[in-house]
């Protein structure tokens, strides 16, 4: 589904993985992987945000994957993943913690990059072993660890109960989304991209949401409301950065701070001027070469050792 309804061209028509499995959650739910690249390149592992897909990060996968293992997932319910009755943060947890189990060998490790929900996810997920045996560094895009529906700016109100109330009934929609038409892309756009988003990457956008289940992107929305992971975010030890537009009404750059301000090792926040929620579509380039210095930073030594301790035990 998301390969149908994403961008038809250009930068943002996902490519095809070498290729594709089906990964089983603690839960029994079943959770599509696709791999991208060499296999025995640096892996980096992607994780997109509500209501998108792998077609999300199609730029990135196609820049990363000529000398990188990328290895993208859609969240359940999402893309090629079934819907699952079990929303919440420890299925997320659950389901990003299969996929490392999955793909990645013992001790090898990467880079998790993830956008909104995809950093929640691997924020719900900080403590578990396979994070803390497989993650060399996180890059977090536009994402925040609570307080998400009183701090958006979707409703062009000050913070309050009124805002707060209209913003849980505007994210919470069980409305169909319907076809992609000039509003629903005029919407899409205000709701979640900075003024200056070209009119192909709100497609792209547009495209990939509105591919999204109207009971998928309800049951998340609740998840969404009343989600609090601090605990998750003092949990992510290995190093953090993180990348937000000044012009997120999602994640507003406050909670990019608050995220800064917890991490134990934040080694560096970016606010992008002007750009919005959309960070990885937004800004491709920067975010592609966050991941790739990440990757030159923090798995090269890594891999190193591995090396070492392997000739050791031989």
């Amino acid at each position: 589904m998301s390969r149908l309804l994403s961008a038809p061209g250009g930068p943002y028509a996902p490519p095809a993985p070498a290729r594709e499995l089906t990964v089983t959650a603690a839960d029994g739910a079943r959770i599509h992987v696709e791999v991208h690249g060499p296999e025995r390149a640096p892996a980096v592992v992607l994780a997109h945000g509500w209501c998108c897909s792998t077609a999300f990060w199609a730029a990135q996968i196609r820049e990363l994957a000529t000398d990188h293992r990328v290895i993208a997932y859609d969240q359940r319910g999402h893309g090629r993943s079934p819907a699952n009755p079990a929303y919440g943060t420890e299925p997320l947890a659950d389901d990003l913690e299969a996929v490392l189990e999955a793909t990645l060998a013992p001790g090898e490790r990467a880079v998790l990059a993830g956008h909104s929900m995809g950093g929640m996810a691997v924020m719900a997920a900080a403590a578990r072993p396979a994070v803390r045996e497989h993650a060399a560094a996180v890059l977090l895009c536009s994402t925040g660890s609570s307080r998400l529906v009183a701090s958006a700016t979707v409703v062009p109100l000050g913070e309050g109960r009124v805002r707060t109330w209209l913003t849980r009934r505007i994210l919470g929609s069980r409305a169909p989304l319907g076809p992609v038409t000039p509003m629903a892309r005029r919407i899409l756009k205000y709701g979640t991209m900075g003024p200056g988003s070209g009119p192909h990457m709100v497609e792209a956008c547009a495209r990939i949401v509105h591919a999204c289940p109207r009971r998928v992107r309800h049951g998340w929305s609740q998840v969404l409301d009343l989600l609090d992971l601090d605990h998750g975010v003092r949990e992510l030890r290995m190093p953090v950065e993180i990348v937000v537009g000044t012009a997120d009404r999602l994640t507003p750059p406050a909670q990019a701070r608050a995220l800064a301000a917890a991490l134990p090792d934040c080694v560096g926040l970016t606010e992008l001027e002007g750009l919005g929620h959309m960070t990885p579509v937004e800004a491709p380039d920067l975010v592609t070469g966050k991941i790739r210095a990440l990757v030159a930073a923090h798995t090269s030594s890594a891999r190193a050792e591995r090396a070492v301790h392997v000739e050791e035990s031989a």
